[in-house]
């Protein structure tokens, strides 16, 4: 039953993740490839499954989600026309529901037939992945894949909270916990407070005369009216197309130092940029001048908790250090998009041995804060402070999949889906990060990577925009997943756009709901446009963004 080459190479190219020990090998079926029929077909079911051969046996595994009789029913009748013999049929125990079947391997054939047209993961679960998963990477599950990838600080906190860990940017990230399914997480973090391990994304820190003019010139933002502690959502930008290379949040933390946080997902081609545009910056400037001087460093020495929830703020504050100033400690006067360094009390009476960057800011559209622990005093630090935060009942921990929902219904792009290289900050409705001071073409200030291209999308989309990024509310039925055509309505054969991001809504009572790009005119709210879902039309609506109020603390 050992497989060729050519088998492997044939798994590998049609998407069916794969990674083999001495005795056994797992598949997960990756549903990242929109481009093909294949593609298409593997987003018919909404279950999450894997599969197992041991010996002579296969054992279709769905881990997330009970298998529903009618699901069981067409497997065995696919099984049973491949060549495959079911053999046992048990309820699995794993995260408190799930289902197995288990078949006699009669034929390779079945392998590659049965997974490649009836299993897929819900899309919707994956907020992102790195660029390897595109090539069929993304759901292998084995020991050797495992132990490829990087762990968080937390990492062994997940696995005791009985997490379904999942690649996710090059990372072992949870998914989900034991305790609570998605939907439940996703509430929990609308009526109470989750806390999010995003200690996989990469924390900067640029410092130097120079940091405020390199910034200026990558981003469009208005930094010379960002005070400091206070910060701003941004793009680094392509030099001559303004395409957004990634998206960031900058925080000035005084006149020459600037923290920014950018995607694990684009952690190769972001430092390659910086890289190249530091380098640059160097060569344009005098090297004996204070002007040309920049220091940039990688904080990996830091770990990043995000806590989320009406309750974030009442649960954080009890822990402030009570020596800290008054005003400083105080989180009622911290607003939305502003940061401060603080220190959290232990139970035994100390607190933690290095100030905390505590920013209020986050990307589930709740009132919430972002924790950038150092672990140079103590390596343990970032385990402390989740515990700690965790010892509150308001508090629960929450992963990829609770994340992933919260950002849609918040109407939040995630980079590698919703924005790329190819789309501009006005196509994907970003327009308002140029800042106000950076649009008139006769200042110095509209100098910046792609302004040749941004300033007239802005002046005049109309006639410069061929395409916008829009919110669509769909009518009843499956839900739209990335890479849905968008029609006319009136005329299914005509595309007229492409859905990016899309699932049903937990806060709305299962309305779908989906974001992506539709020709320029099309854009208008109350558009009634098409979005074909698994062949079949479906009505939708141009919605304005988003679908569930923000509550982002402005005092």
């Amino acid at each position: 039953m050992a497989y060729s080459m050519f088998e492997s190479r044939k798994f590998f190219n049609r998407g069916v993740c794969f990674a083999a020990s001495n005795w056994q090998r797992w598949w997960a079926v990756d549903s990242t490839d929109s481009r093909s029929t294949w593609g298409s077909e593997l987003r018919r079911t909404r279950r999450s499954f894997a599969v197992k051969r041991r010996c002579n046996f296969i054992v279709w595994q769905s881990s997330l989600f009970a298998m529903k009789p009618a699901m069981r029913n067409s497997i065995l009748r696919r099984a049973n026309a491949l060549g495959l013999s079911s053999q046992t049929w048990k309820a699995s125990s794993s995260f408190g529901c799930g289902s197995q079947l288990r078949f006699h391997c009669a034929s390779q054939r079945g392998i590659h037939d049965i997974s490649a047209r009836t299993f897929a993961y819900p899309r919707s679960f994956i907020a992102n992945a790195d660029p390897s998963a595109r090539l069929g990477k993304r759901f292998a599950s084995s020991t050797a894949s495992k132990s490829a990838l990087n762990k968080t600080e937390l990492y062994d906190l997940h696995v005791e909270h009985k997490a379904k860990m999942v690649p996710f940017a090059g990372y072992s990230m949870p998914l989900q916990y034991a305790d609570q399914s998605h939907l439940e997480s996703h509430h929990w973090t609308r009526t109470h407070a989750s806390l999010f391990d995003v200690s996989h994304m990469v924390q900067h820190h640029l410092i130097g005369p120079g940091a405020r003019d390199l910034l200026m010139k990558i981003t469009p933002s208005s930094l010379d009216s960002l005070k400091d502690n206070h910060s701003t959502l941004s793009c680094f930008l392509e030099q001559e197309t303004g395409g957004i290379v990634d998206d960031t949040v900058i925080t000035r933390l005084g006149p020459e130092s600037f923290y920014f946080v950018t995607n694990a997902g684009r952690r190769k081609e972001d430092l390659e940029f910086l890289t190249n545009e530091i380098e640059a910056f160097r060569q344009t400037h005098d090297p004996s001048t204070r002007a040309s001087v920049i220091h940039w460093s990688i904080l990996d020495n830091r770990a990043l908790l995000a806590l989320q929830g009406p309750s974030s703020a009442a649960v954080l504050q009890s822990l402030v250090t009570q020596g800290e100033a008054s005003v400083e400690g105080d989180l009622t006067t911290l607003h939305f998009g502003q940061c401060r360094q603080l220190h959290l009390d232990f139970p035994d009476g100390s607190h933690t041995p290095a100030r905390l960057l505590i920013s209020r800011t986050g990307y589930t559209g709740e009132d919430g804060f972002e924790i950038s622990i150092p672990t140079d005093h103590d390596p343990h630090l970032p385990r402390r402070v989740a515990e700690l935060l965790l010892s509150n009942p308001e508090v629960r921990l929450a992963g990829l999949a609770a994340r992933d929902s919260l950002r849609l219904e918040a109407g939040m792009c995630l980079y590698g889906h919703d924005i790329t290289t190819k789309q501009t900050p006005p196509v994907a409705g970003l327009g308002w990060v140029v800042g106000k001071d950076r649009r008139d073409p006769s200042s110095p200030l509209s100098s910046f990577n792609g302004s040749s291209v941004i300033l007239p999308q802005l002046a005049s989309p109309a006639k410069t925009l061929k395409e916008r990024r829009v919110g669509l509310t769909i009518e009843a039925g499956a839900p739209a997943r990335e890479g849905s055509p968008i029609v006319d309505i009136n005329n299914p054969d005509t595309h007229i756009g492409i859905i990016t991001s899309g699932l049903p809504s937990p806060s709305l009572n299962g309305t779908n709901i989906a974001m992506g790009y539709i020709k320029q005119g099309l854009h208008k709210k109350g558009t009634e446009v098409g979005v074909l879902v698994r062949k079949k039309l479906r009505k939708a609506t141009v919605t304005p963004m988003p679908w569930v109020e923000t509550k982002f603390y402005r005092g």
